[in-house]
């Protein structure tokens, strides 16, 4: 049955919500893990937490937790790690070393593929009769590494095993990213047959924007933890719409700090020497400058930057010089960004970038050449992509950042076009 459908896992219920409370750096983490859930954040945000505390709550082989895994703050030193499965709840409660309560009847079996053993005989402990049935079919494997894992996935399939919990850290280590590609469709496979997946990933090609729903987007904060936040699915409309426009360098956004929305290539190669010209580096800063493949893109990726928390900065040009109106189709436009974006991230170029940055628009041609020139040449950043780019790194950084005079004369623009309409 494909993910997300209604009435999925009709033949046997695995893990439909997860609780971890005072567990290392969870804190409080709620999930509602699909039958492929995807963990995706930045290192030490908690994914390896979540992927341990499942396998610490289900395998009965585990160790049990210790008073280096109680959070700090958390709940006079009390450790609740419980999942729900159709009627039945599970549970491990634990104050370090004194107490320790459990119950596991019923619990489905679980099969852990930590990062560490995947030069190795890649499952951890497994001592439920089902899940030890598993390992003697990934213990055929004669690779090492990425491919090891990739042809056990295809020996659970051949062997058609269902009602497993499957964790796994990292699948794209050592793999190419046509063997990621490989491994995600396996992974599918298997998650359609009746066992759940949780796995952590920095791969982009091991995301699908057509499912928003099986991602689980973790961060870590200093004052509350590790925070977990899963967007809701898009309309079937816009999934195929997705799914027709990002590639595997669009996917980059579920990984990035911040992002950037541009409307074309021109604008995606020149940019990153605005940045350099005022002392950044995006890479450096989490921010992926995005290249919607023109404007009327730009509403699809700005809902799903706000269905998934992700911060960001839409430049897009009013294709219009001041005090003139739009043409019809690019008022329906300007207003659908600007409706979705909200007018506090909108950087709007007046008339467009190329007359911001001074580009003849008597020569045709080149243009990504010509903006690459232009801003390596040590020409002054115009002030509107500076506001651009410091709202972003403020973005990514976490920081509040007052309106420079350019954002408020974009607002006072978009006002004035929106009343106009």
């Amino acid at each position: 049955m494909e993910p997300g459908a209604s009435g999925r896992r009709s033949e046997v219920a695995l893990l439909d919500r997860v609780s971890i409370q005072g567990f290392r750096g969870a804190r409080t983490v709620e999930l509602e893990p699909r039958n492929l859930c995807a963990l995706v954040g930045e290192a030490s945000s908690g994914k390896s937490t979540v992927l341990t505390a499942i396998w610490m709550l289900l395998e009965a082989g585990a160790p049990v937790p210790n008073a280096t895994d109680i959070s700090r703050g958390a709940n006079a030193g009390r450790i609740r790690l419980e999942a729900a499965s159709g009627k039945r709840t599970y549970f491990l409660d634990a104050r370090p070393p004194a107490t320790l309560n459990l119950n596991r009847e019923g619990a489905p079996p679980v099969l852990f593929f930590p990062a560490s053993r995947r030069g190795g005989d890649l499952v951890s402990i497994a001592s439920h009769p089902k899940a030890a049935k598993a390992v003697e079919h990934l213990q055929t494997s004669e690779d090492d590494g990425g491919a090891a894992l990739a042809e056990g996935i295809e020996h659970l399939l051949d062997a058609r095993t269902r009602g497993l919990v499957i964790l796994i850290e990292e699948p794209e280590l050592y793999l190419s990213p046509q063997g990621q590609r490989h491994l995600y469709r396996l992974l599918r496979r298997l998650g359609e047959r009746n066992n759940q997946i949780l796995y952590s990933t920095h791969a982009s090609s091991l995301l699908s924007v057509a499912h928003l729903e099986e991602l689980a987007l973790v961060r870590h904060r200093r004052a509350a933890g590790t925070e977990l936040w899963q967007p809701a699915s898009l309309p079937a409309d816009e999934s195929f719409r997705a799914l027709a426009e990002f590639d595997a360098e669009r996917a980059e956004i579920f990984l990035s700090r911040a992002v950037m929305l541009v409307e074309g290539m021109t604008e995606k190669l020149a940019l990153p020497f605005a940045f350099e010209a005022l002392g950044y580096e995006p890479d450096r800063e989490g921010i992926l400058i995005l290249e919607t493949g023109g404007k009327a893109n730009m509403p699809l990726f700005a809902r799903i930057c706000n269905e998934c928390a992700i911060p960001y900065v839409v430049v897009h040009d009013r294709d219009a010089p001041r005090g003139e109106t739009p043409n019809e189709s690019e008022q329906v436009t300007n207003r659908a960004i600007a409706r979705i974006a909200g007018r506090g991230r909108i950087v709007q170029l007046v008339p467009d970038f190329e007359a911001v940055i001074g580009l003849s628009q008597n020569r045709r041609g080149r243009k990504p050449q010509r903006a690459y020139r232009r801003f390596s040449g040590e020409k002054p950043v115009p002030e509107e992509l500076a506001d651009a780019v410091e709202r972003v790194v403020a973005a990514a950084r976490g920081e509040k950042r007052p309106p420079s005079a350019s954002a408020r004369s974009t607002r006072a623009q978009l006002g004035a076009d929106a009343a106009k309409s």
